[in-house]
């Protein structure tokens, strides 16, 4: 008879995709608060506006591969924005079956506006970290997300 291995417990608190799952959605909470106060938008909705201001102009596939949010999250979000008169619909030149998404006057001067206060919410939530710890952090995660996509 053979012995069976010891299997480690599962601790939840201790599972690393849960850590990064649990920290993620209290960042986000926290930032959802501030947005939505502000600015009256949702994190779907700001991800959008980030995202259209950094290309100029982007497909709605585009942004959730870009964000890995759904395509009925982008589309909820896109809706909103272009009812608020944030964003407008073009024609897509590469293809005729989709749309970009770009931003209005309107939405080039909220991005204008929420942009240096998203940065403040970054530097105060990392405020008692290196830069040399924050660098390492991201490069982490950058090796994380390559590692996770490698597993396709």
């Amino acid at each position: 008879m053979t012995a069976q291995p010891t299997v480690r417990p599962l601790v939840l608190d201790d599972f690393i995709p849960f850590r990064l799952s649990y920290t993620s959605n209290l960042v986000s909470e926290r930032v959802a608060r501030a947005y939505e106060a502000l600015f009256g938008l949702t994190i779907p909705q700001w991800r959008l506006v980030a995202v259209v201001a950094e290309t100029g102009g982007i497909s709605q596939g585009e942004i959730g591969q870009r964000t890995r949010m759904d395509k009925v999250t982008v589309s909820r979000a896109a809706i909103g924005l272009v009812e608020r008169g944030l964003l407008d619909r073009c024609d897509n030149p590469g293809d005729k079956r989709s749309h970009l998404l770009v931003l209005t006057g309107a939405g080039r001067a909220l991005y204008a506006d929420v942009a240096p206060k998203a940065r403040d919410l970054e530097a105060r939530i990392f405020a008692g970290f290196g830069a040399e710890e924050i660098a390492g952090f991201v490069a982490m995660l950058r090796r994380i997300d390559a590692a996770t996509a490698a597993l396709d």
